[in-house]
């Protein structure tokens, strides 16, 4: 019998490549899309096949043709996508804040996801899912970052209402909102003492690793969590 096939949007580095690695290790096979970094995965991770495909998520023709370009190469439309690729900028108080920088944020973070979303919700086997990635800051206001949290919030209404669209093909929708995780996109405009208050944000002083985000994302894409739909899961370190 085939492996199921996950797609993962922004998976060579941080959160994204972990999820590749989990998902495999939990038997799917792992298409992944990349735009700035080479991709550097294994054609195998131990069972299962991976794909590395090249789309700007910020075209929407891009992201329509992967699907295409997956069920081909791999025999299936997705069982699962996870909604990963995203930017993020130097934070900066409202007063101050780079209208171009904002600018990209919402063309990628929401209009990007739009498209990965729109596409899912259209090509998403029955029976599947969607994850998307988003943060905890939506709940927890950091001084400075309420241009990127602005984004990841209509990201969580997105998945929100898709949830309630697509129930009747029993696909299941989810997001995933970390804490602080310390990747290069987490370090973005971050000095040593600005890293040391981000750790603070949990009572265990540190921030999260990327393979405890992916773990959380390959739970929700597994069958154990067939009554998990419609949620926000905040893997924080107990950032409340």
């Amino acid at each position: 019998m085939s492996n199921k096939i996950a797609l993962v949007f922004g998976g060579t580095r941080g959160i994204g490549a972990a999820c590749v690695h989990k998902l495999a290790e939990q038997g799917y096979d792992v298409a992944y899309t990349y735009v700035n970094s080479t991709p550097n995965l294994p054609a195998c991770i131990g069972q299962s096949r991976t794909k590395g495909y090249a789309v700007d998520i910020r075209q929407a023709d891009q992201v329509e043709k992967v699907f295409s370009n997956v069920a081909h190469d791999f025999g299936s439309m997705p069982h699962c996508v996870v909604a990963n690729a995203a930017i993020n900028v130097p934070f900066s108080p409202m007063a101050s804040f780079n209208l171009n920088d904002f600018r990209d944020l919402v063309e990628t973070n929401i209009v990007g996801v739009f498209h990965v979303l729109q596409a899912a919700a259209k090509h998403v086997t029955d029976g599947g899912n969607i994850i998307g990635l988003t943060t905890s800051m939506v709940r927890v206001a950091i001084p400075g970052g309420g241009p990127y949290t602005a984004t990841k919030a209509a990201v969580e209404s997105f998945l929100r209402s898709m949830a309630k669209e697509l129930a009747p093909r029993k696909i299941r929708v989810n997001g995933v909102a970390p804490g602080p995780v310390d990747t290069d996109l987490f370090r973005v405009g971050k000095n040593e003492e600005a890293l040391a208050r981000s750790a603070a944000l949990s009572p265990f002083n540190r921030v999260g690793q990327t393979e405890e985000v992916a773990e959380v994302v390959a739970f929700l894409a597994s069958d154990r969590a067939s009554w998990v739909h419609g949620q926000i899961v905040q893997p924080n370190g107990g950032m409340v």
